[in-house]
C-alpha cells in the first residue's frame, strides 16, 4: 500500500485561506481513499483541528520541535507540503518523494524591503531543491515561480482551487445586519488586501454601507481604515466584522449588493468564487491571478482613484442587470470544484510512485 502525509500544519491558524485550503482539499483526498486498498493518508496536523479533520483519520500530531527534528516517517511515500515557505519538511528521508504546494509569490507584489524578499526567496528555493513536483493554484503563481525561482526542470503543475460548499445562510443573535444594500468583502485585515479604497465609493453612494469580514492581521492598518472613513464622512456606513462563522459569511454572500475585492495580490482569490458560486457582481483589482479566477464575468478596476472605481461600479452594475448575468457567473464558478481538483492531486502523487 502506498501511503501520503497530507501537510495540515497552517490549520492552526483559523479563518485563513490556507485552513480552508487544507481542510477542504484533505477532507476530500481521504474520501476518495478511504475504501482504497492500494493507497492511504495521513495528517500531519495540530491536535486541536484533528476532529474537524474527520473521526476516522490517521494523524502524526504537529509539534515546533519538528521543525528541526522531523519524524523520520519510514514507510511512506508521499509528503504533501501544502505551504510554500513551510518549515515542516522529511530531510532526512531521502525516500519519500515531495509534492509542494506554492499559493503565491505576494511578497514579491507587496512593498516589502529587499531584504524580506530575499529571505522569503531563499526559503521557498529551499523547498523547492527538496520538492519533486510543483504544484500552483493558479497560471499567474505558475509563471511568477518560473520567472524567480530555479525549479531544476521538475514538472510544475496549476490546479485550481475549489469552491468551499457553502454552509446554511444564517445570521445569529449578535450578527450584524446590515441597514441599507452592502457591498461584501472578505479576507485578513492587511495593506495587500487594500480595503481603503472601496471608502470612497461609500461617498459617492450613499445608500449602501460596506461589511469588511476578516481577522486583523495588522492593528494600523485596521485604524487607517477607521481613520479614513471619518475623514470622508461615511464612517455611519462602514462595519468591521472582525471574523465571522460560516453561516454567517454565506449569509452575507447571498444578500449583498455586491462582492469586491480591490487586493493587490492574490494567489488565487478563493472568495471570489466563493460569490461567484451565488451568482453575485463581483468587482475586483486587476491585480496579480484576480483577472484569471474572475474571467470576464467579473468587473476591473485598473486604478483606484475615485472617478474611475465609481464608474465601474456603476457601469457593471448596470451590465448585471441588464444582461442578468447571475446563471453565466454561476455557471463560471463551477471551474472551482475540489472534486475536480482531487483527481488532479491524485494523478499528481501517482506519478511519483
Amino acid at each position: 500500500m502506498k501511503k501520503i502525509v497530507f501537510d495540515c500544519e497552517r490549520m492552526k491558524y483559523a479563518n485563513t485561506g490556507l485552513y480552508h485550503y487544507c481542510l477542504n482539499l484533505g477532507r476530500q483526498i481521504h474520501e476518495k481513499l478511504k475504501n482504497s486498498p492500494e493507497e492511504d493518508i495521513t495528517f500531519f496536523s495540530p491536535a486541536s483541528v484533528q476532529p474537524v479533520l474527520g473521526h476516522d483519520t490517521q494523524h502524526i500530531t504537529q509539534h515546533p520541535l519538528q521543525k528541526f527534528y522531523m519524524p523520520l516517517l519510514n514507510g511512506y511515500d508521499i509528503w504533501h507540503s501544502t505551504y510554500q515557505n513551510s518549515s515542516y519538511m522529511p530531510k532526512r528521508n531521502k525516500k519519500i518523494k515531495v509534492v509542494l504546494s506554492i499559493h503565491d509569490l505576494n511578497f514579491l507584489h507587496e512593498n516589502k524591503v529587499e531584504a524580506k524578499r530575499k529571505k522569503y526567496l531563499t526559503h521557498l528555493q529551499e523547498n523547492i531543491n527538496r520538492s519533486d513536483a510543483i504544484i500552483c493554484i493558479s497560471d499567474f503563481c505558475r509563471k511568477d515561480v518560473l520567472a524567480h525561482c530555479d525549479v531544476k526542470n521538475k514538472p510544475v503543475h496549476v490546479i485550481l482551487n475549489g469552491t468551499n460548499h457553502l454552509s446554511a445562510p444564517d445570521l445569529g443573535n449578535h450578527s450584524y445586519k446590515p441597514r441599507k444594500p452592502f457591498l461584501f468583502s472578505l479576507g485578513v485585515i492587511c495593506p495587500k488586501k487594500n480595503f481603503h479604497v472601496l471608502l470612497p465609493l461609500l461617498k459617492l453612494n450613499r445608500h449602501l454601507e460596506l461589511l469588511i469580514a476578516g481577522r486583523t492581521n495588522d492593528t494600523d492598518y485596521l485604524k487607517y481604515i477607521y481613520n479614513t472613513a471619518c475623514k470622508l464622512g461615511v464612517d455611519n456606513n462602514l462595519r468591521m466584522l472582525g471574523s465571522i462563522s460560516e453561516p454567517e459569511k454565506s449569509w452575507y454572500y447571498r444578500n449583498c449588493y455586491a462582492f469586491t475585492l480591490p487586493s493587490i495580490a492574490e494567489g488565487f482569490g478563493l472568495p471570489v468564487a466563493e460569490a461567484m458560486s451565488v451568482g453575485k457582481p463581483v468587482f475586483l483589482s486587476d491585480k496579480t491571478a484576480l483577472p484569471e479566477i474572475g474571467s470576464k464575468f467579473a468587473f476591473y478596476f485598473r486604478d483606484f482613484s475615485e472617478e474611475h472605481m465609481n464608474r465601474v461600479f456603476k457601469k457593471g452594475m448596470e451590465e448585471y442587470r441588464v444582461k442578468n448575468m447571475k446563471p453565466e457567473i454561476v455557471k463560471h464558478s463551477e471551474n472551482f470544484k475540489w472534486e475536480k481538483a482531487v483527481e488532479q492531486y491524485l494523478s499528481i502523487y501517482r506519478s511519483l510512485y
